[in-house]
């Protein structure tokens, strides 16, 4: 088999949105050339199998690449996100990138993309379909845009054994459903169990049909919060004070809990039920109150095996027929929590280093790579870890604030910040004026807030590693 070299100054591996972000702030912000290698057919990672029903859950104006928008700016009008900042299908996305690469980095002459290649390290790649082979030599530096390994139920493998006469699918398929099922037992508590649930009930299904194992209850963000534009000011920056509030004057970590709770920055489905998984899944209020109708929610741990007539859990098993459609959301969205240096010598490994937004991380990191020298760069980029459990919450937070913190102190930074559209509040937060008493209220109880409110968690945290 021929084998076909190839010199560039930086080699991409992964062209999902992480890989896309990096690549643009590269191409906006540097003469380099890129070469993108991606297994998938074309642009956009997960994308390419997510399921058909799938929507971002973060206003669609934060997501996609540094230099065009995804947004329309438009508010949904209908639906469970009405009233609030549109909020991109799937289908939208996956086109959105594919003409990124077709009208932005191709055309630039700068960006060689291979698609349907697997990377198999120190710059060599293979094509799948045709076996060729590829030697790059990366005369900067090579992008391990897969490191944080999202996965999809579609290429998912269920943790759990499945009897053969069991009715069982990813909420890929439930669209494909051609005959009224007994039932449906979603399994995953995580976002993809929130959209298989509300997919079900926005299409006319009797909540008392469906059945919801809940390994664990998470604590969810209200969509509201979020929204990047002026007229949700008092409730996104309004947040983020009450936010520091909560943390700043709690007495322990369920007060403080409980206090975030109360000022309306963490949701919960069921009031009666202490969470204890935390994901950074967002949802509105009207979406809250649909999954408030599903009653029968199972808490008996994870599924260790489907037979033909139960399903046996951690904690016990309960009823089930081949009538009865089984909903695998079990697969997690990021499978590699571990953190490392995102900077090491001749490799970016691009991580989360603002909580929930790794396309925002992405577009930062490369603009890092691109303006600073290479003994601040880490410093700069400290990792946010991904969060699991409730108690990640406070190390995400803290690691964030440090970051914004250290951030504020360079003024290149602050300036990219107010211009990069994907960091969404920076403009929000500046376009105050002096004279606006409520906005300026709101700003001074943020900032009155910050630094006890960052010695509290730091406090947490140390109780947390000694217990």
């Amino acid at each position: 088999m021929s084998e076909v070299t190839h010199n560039t100054d930086y080699l991409i591996v992964g062209s999902g949105a992480v890989g896309m972000a990096f690549a643009d702030t590269l191409l906006t912000e540097t003469d380099s050339n890129i070469i993108i290698v991606d297994k998938f057919h074309k642009p956009g990672g997960h994308w390419n199998v997510a399921y058909p029903f799938v929507t971002l859950h973060q206003p669609s104006a934060f997501y996609g690449v540094s230099s065009r928008e995804l947004s329309s700016g438009n508010k949904d009008e209908v639906g469970l996100n009405k009233g609030l900042n549109e909020l991109a299908s799937g289908v939208e996305v996956s086109a959105y990138f594919d003409n990124v690469m077709r009208e932005r980095f191709l055309p630039s002459g700068r960006v060689q993309y291979f698609p349907m290649c697997e990377y198999k390290g120190n710059g060599e790649f293979e094509n799948i379909l045709t076996g060729e082979k590829h030697i790059v030599t990366v005369n900067k530096k090579t992008v391990d845009a897969t490191y944080l390994k999202t996965t999809v139920p579609s290429t998912h493998t269920p943790a759990f054994s499945i009897s053969e006469n069991s009715w069982f699918m990813p909420l890929n398929d439930l669209p494909k459903i051609t005959r009224k099922p007994e039932g449906y037992v979603v399994i995953g508590g995580g976002k993809t169990g929130i959209d298989a649930c509300l997919w079900l009930l926005e299409n006319g299904v009797d909540p008392d049909t469906i059945q919801w194992i809940m390994p664990r209850d998470a604590w969810l963000l209200d969509r509201k919060n979020t929204q990047p534009t002026e007229e949700f000011f008092a409730d996104t920056i309004g947040a983020q004070a009450a936010q520091m509030e909560a943390i700043a004057e709690s007495e322990s970590i369920e007060d403080m809990f409980k206090r975030l709770e109360k000022a309306g920055v963490f949701l919960r489905i069921d009031t009666n039920v202490w969470p204890k998984m935390f994901h950074g899944a967002t949802i509105s209020q009207m979406e809250l109150t649909e999954l408030r109708k599903i009653k029968n929610i199972v808490r008996k741990g994870r599924v260790t095996d489907i037979r033909d007539n139960e399903i046996v859990l951690e904690q016990g098993a309960i009823p089930t027929n081949s009538n009865i459609v089984h909903v695998d959301c079990s697969a997690s969205a990021i499978s590699n929590l571990a953190m490392k240096p995102i900077f090491e010598g001749n490799l970016i490994t691009p991580q989360t280093v603002r909580s929930y937004q790794p396309v925002f991380s992405a577009a930062f990191i490369a603009h890092v790579e691109s303006a600073y020298p290479e003994e601040v760069k880490n410093k700069l980029c400290n990792v946010v870890p991904l969060p699991n459990s409730d108690i990640d919450w406070l190390r995400l937070t803290a690691a964030f604030m440090m970051n914004q913190h250290i951030w504020s102190q360079d003024e290149g930074l602050r300036k990219w910040l107010f211009e990069n559209r994907l960091d969404g509040f920076a403009r929000l937060v500046h376009s105050v004026q002096p004279d606006d008493a409520e906005k300026m209220q709101i700003l001074g109880r943020l900032r009155g807030n910050s630094q006890a409110a960052m010695a509290k968690l730091q406090g947490y945290l140390a109780q947390v590693a000694q217990a």
